[in-house]
């Protein structure tokens, strides 16, 4: 139990530095400011079948927009 919790800070840890760092960017956190989303489709051949608009900020890839979207869903 006691690793699920060091492992669970340790990932809130990241996910905070990430979001900070592309805070200061001005980038979306979820897409690094690139605007889409990829899928891969396979993991033997990695093709990227799918891309899709960044849902947390709508294709902008822009902070502000992601901000905007991340307090709306709270």
């Amino acid at each position: 139990m006691n690793f699920l919790n060091t492992f669970s800070d340790w990932k809130q840890a990241r996910n905070e530095k990430v979001r900070s760092e592309m805070e200061s960017l001005g980038r979306c956190p979820d897409c690094r400011g690139k605007g889409f989303i990829s899928t891969l489709t396979s993991v033997y051949t990695p093709t990227f079948d799918a891309i899709f608009d960044c849902p947390g900020c709508n294709g902008s890839g822009q902070f502000s927009d992601w901000n905007v979207s991340d307090n709306n869903l709270t």
